[in-house]
């Protein structure tokens, strides 16, 4: 079973700037050190095509895991993101992969980020898979609605952290 999720998001930085912002550890240390749970950038490929690729883990240990889930999985829990920006005309196409230590779950997302009259757009779809019995479904839904809640603050957090520095 998976549940989907889906929504847009608005930003005035450009397209270009928030994929060459992408690009750049300087942004992602920073956008990474703004959660609550440790999270390490393991690797930032900026090609020579102007695709990014970037991955990270997120360590969630055990303690930010509700009660009924901490005691059905075994060990700390990581996450696993590996998110890809490619350029295409004058919009950038992301794909986001996340899957979950002990093949717990999983998520895939696929997002468009395009200009608008006043900046860009972000429009994003994905899907969410928990593989915990009982649980899995209630999971799903929970962490659909936070992703649909949490890439528009992502992109928030990315038309500041640009502002900043122009």
């Amino acid at each position: 079973m998976s549940h989907s999720f889906d929504g847009v998001a608005k930003s005035s930085a450009a397209v270009a700037d928030i994929h060459e912002a992408f690009g750049r550890e300087d942004y992602w240390l920073a956008r990474l050190a703004t959660g609550d749970a440790v999270t390490t950038l393991d690797s930032l490929d900026a090609r020579a095509d102007d695709t990014v690729a970037v991955r990270y883990t997120l360590h969630l240990g055990r303690q930010l895991l509700p009660g009924a889930v901490a005691r059905l999985v075994p060990g700390d829990l990581n996450m696993q993101y590996l998110e890809t920006w490619t350029p295409e005309d004058r919009a950038v196409q992301g794909q986001i992969r996340v899957t979950v230590s002990g093949g717990l779950g999983s998520c895939r997302a696929t997002t468009w980020l395009e200009p608008t009259g006043n900046g860009s757009q972000l429009r994003f779809a994905g899907q969410v898979k928990v593989k915990i019995p009982l649980v899995g479904g209630n999971l799903e839904k929970a962490i659909g609605a936070d992703l649909a809640q949490n890439i528009p603050s992502v992109l928030d957090f990315t038309t500041t952290w640009i502002a900043e520095r122009a």
